[in-house]
């Protein structure tokens, strides 16, 4: 499916009506390479008031790798988003959980229509080559928190659509995420449409471009 489905709303949407302030008050640091527990533990805990703590969980996972349970791709590793789907159903399992998780080549329409959707969370990977990683900006300032030359990935929940929210002087940001860079924040994580296309659309062998992971119960 193409990336660049552009027939975005002239309305803000947000996951499950509620305002920015709570939506950014899910938001947790994450340690290492632990950025896909924190999106999932967040999108339980939306959808089922039902709390894990993402590292705890991450070290569970790494255990979990030496029996023969792949999660990640080296214990302390990276996650794809197959994988997410894995540690959902993981959780389903042994938590007793009504979620599941299901992998997309998605469209920006279908991740728009996620956000209205409440019975599912989406959760973004993006990924980029050294020296190309896409700004991501906190609340409405230009402050950009991604600045490193390394060639990553990083998971995030898409929480917002605004697409009158601007960072910095005039710089249009729609994209509003929850984001585990930062701990008691009063604000999501933002990123212009351009930035946020051309990162999601990335394909990286085995992943693919527009990979959209739905947590849904």
């Amino acid at each position: 499916m193409a990336s660049t489905d552009l027939e975005t709303p002239a309305v803000v949407k947000t996951i499950g009506a509620k305002t920015i302030t709570e939506l950014a008050a899910y938001q947790t640091q994450q340690t290492g390479n632990n950025c896909s527990f924190h999106a999932i533990s967040v999108g339980i805990q939306l959808l089922l008031n039902y709390k894990i703590n993402p590292e705890v969980l991450a070290q569970e996972v790494n255990r979990q790798w030496w029996r023969g349970h792949f999660m990640r791709i080296f214990p302390n590793w990276a996650v794809t988003p197959r994988m997410q789907v894995r540690i959902i159903d993981y959780l389903a399992k042994t938590r007793n959980l009504p979620i599941r998780g299901t992998f997309h080549y998605a469209t920006v329409s279908e991740c728009l229509q996620a956000l209205s959707d409440q019975s599912c969370i989406p959760l973004i990977t993006l990924i980029w080559l050294w020296g190309q990683a896409p700004p991501i900006y906190y609340a409405d300032s230009q402050l950009n928190f991604n600045k490193t030359k390394k060639a990553q990935g990083h998971t995030m929940v898409l929480a917002a659509y605004d697409p009158h929210h601007v960072s910095g002087e005039g710089l249009q940001t729609p994209w509003g995420f929850i984001n585990s860079w930062r701990d008691d924040a009063q604000h999501l994580f933002w990123m212009t449409e351009s930035d946020f296309t051309k990162a999601w659309h990335f394909t990286f062998p085995g992943i693919g471009p527009n990979p959209l992971v739905l947590l849904q119960i």
